[in-house]
């Protein structure tokens, strides 16, 4: 039997309660009559055999790329570039896509006789990974065959000593790359494609640029060109990314790119509530959701975030594709569009949305305000195809704990930017031009960035822009159960509950909006009409 499609639910008043996701831990909450419900498709099935599909999709490469056995010759210097932590979410248990994809490279490049093999985590501006997380990524076998001897490394966007600029676009934008990756016979790049916008020229020009790259299109006016980061016709962070790559190619550097989709199967199976839709909740499901919710209760933050991020996916391979970018992306893309579209009859005059405890920028980590705000607004506001869920001028309702809390460690820069650029001004054009130069080029956040595990000391700013093209769209913004002091910081109105919330948005839109609630877990994509 096929996996079920997306659907929309009118809901009345026979419908139970909605799952929310309230950061690390969930709620029920009944939506008024009328609201409607937008369900994601339920996974797809995986591939039987994914490691026989890798070795096809190698063989059989799409575009004008010849096999990758036919790229590889002893003396060469070839690069495995990857992409970091950031993705799958949560973690996939092992044996992570990425180790099955790079062991079958390794194997054919050892075949061949290459001994120049280098392997990079392509990390943009993001923090460092740590040691068990490259090996859960790679495997155990290829990190200790690589890292003791300096051959497995962690792109560093600072490293001015490993940059090569290669010029620019027709646009006028940088194009600076790590030199290793840009010099090498070959740059095999291994991506996972978990929504729309990842994967293609994104994945080298930005996952190895340095932040004189990242500024031309991690910017405020690229994001609010940008009618949804998902729709690459329609995304201006898409064309820069494009122009970059194409000159790239232009400049000689060979790319073969690999891209792999997966299934929507997020959580195991002691959570498969989080994932069923909720009138098909079994006894078991309301008894592990009562079980869970009562135990989060007494559990402390810390602890209870140590669970959660603690989670090993079942989501599994779905698709394999390799060979020249851009027809490799375009059959990615549509995988991804066959996974989480779903189509949707008009925009609402409020969206409500749960948020769960992880975004791409807090594995292992807690999720900060601005993160929150992140996720929210530049993520799920952002998770759609033709027109925005909420109609212009409509509220996003958002449900998330908010805590006025930073990992030290993890998000350095933060801390200053909520505490002293959020406390003075939350528009994006003026926090832009007033204080981003000075947070990316800070000696100490610098240091922090190469030498620890934090983010860049512009990621923060880069997150807050993420929230443009919404925060320019909607009238208002609501969270439900933060914490009060800091979601005004952040510019949104608080409430303490769903009613309350609501209530506050017809202030905004009037009397008796339609609403509409984007239904996550798992990821979707609404493809608005």
């Amino acid at each position: 039997m096929s996996p079920r499609p997306g659907f929309v639910l009118e809901v009345d008043r026979s419908t139970p309660p909605t799952l929310f996701w309230h950061g690390e831990g969930y709620r029920l909450e009944r939506l008024p009559a009328g609201s409607r419900v937008v369900y994601p498709p339920e996974p797809l099935d995986a591939l039987a055999d994914p490691e026989g599909a890798i070795a096809h999709a190698l063989s059989h490469p799409e575009g004008d790329s010849a096999p990758l056995d036919a790229l590889l010759r002893p003396g060469m210097r070839l690069t495995i570039a990857f992409d970091d932590i950031s993705l799958p979410l949560p973690p996939m248990r092992s044996p992570d896509v990425r180790q099955r994809v790079i062991e079958a490279v390794l194997e054919l490049a050892a075949q061949a006789g290459v001994d120049d093999v280098v392997l990079i985590a392509a990390l943009a501006l993001h923090r460092r990974m740590t040691e068990p997380e490259l090996r859960h990524a790679l495997g155990d076998r290829v990190y200790d065959a690589f890292a003791p001897h300096g051959l497995l490394t962690q792109h560093d966007a600072e490293d001015r000593s490993n940059l090569v600029h290669l010029g620019t676009t027709d646009a006028g934008e940088d194009v600076e790359l790590n030199k290793r990756a840009a010099t090498s016979d070959l740059l095999v790049y291994v991506n996972i494609n978990l929504v729309a916008m990842d994967g293609g020229h994104k994945s080298v020009a930005t996952g190895l640029a340095s932040y004189a790259s990242l500024r031309h299109h991690h910017n405020v006016r690229t994001m609010l060109q940008s009618r949804s980061f998902m729709d690459q016709h329609h995304s201006e962070l898409h064309s820069s990314n494009w122009r970059m790559g194409r000159h790239i190619a232009a400049s000689g550097v060979k790319i073969f790119q690999i891209e792999t989709t997966l299934n929507t199967n997020s959580f195991p199976e002691q959570f498969r509530f989080l994932q069923r839709r909720e009138w098909e909740w079994t006894g078991r499901d309301r008894a592990a959701f009562l079980a869970s919710s009562a135990a989060l209760e007494r559990t402390p933050p810390r602890l209870a975030r140590g669970i959660f991020h603690s989670i090993r996916s079942p989501q599994d391979v779905t698709g394999v594709r390799a060979g020249e970018v851009e027809a490799v992306h375009a059959l990615t893309t549509e995988a991804v569009y066959a996974q989480q579209l779903v189509e949707v009859a008009g925009q609402a005059d409020v969206v409500t949305m749960g948020l769960p405890y992880i975004c791409p920028y807090n594995v292992n980590s807690i999720m900060n305000p601005v993160l929150v705000a992140c996720l929210g607004l530049g993520y799920f506001f952002n998770s759609y195809r033709g027109r925005p869920l909420v109609r212009q001028g409509g509220v996003v309702i958002m449900s998330h704990d908010t805590p006025w809390a930073f990992n030290p460690v993890h998000h350095p820069s933060y801390i200053d930017f909520f505490e002293q650029v959020l406390a003075e001004t939350t528009d994006p054009l003026e926090i832009e031009a007033k204080y981003e130069k000075s947070f990316a080029t800070d000696p100490w956040y610098i240091h922090l960035y190469r030498t620890s595990h934090a983010y860049h000391g512009v990621h923060p700013f880069y997150m807050w822009y993420w929230c443009a093209h919404a925060l320019a769209h909607v009238g208002g913004v609501v969270i439900v159960g933060g914490d009060p002091a800091a979601v005004r910081r952040l510019g949104f109105k608080p409430a303490s509950t769903l009613a309350d919330a609501l209530e506050m948005a017809e202030d905004v839109v009037g009397r008796d909006p339609s609403i509409t609630h984007f239904h996550s877990p798992p990821l979707l994509m609404a493809d608005v009409r």
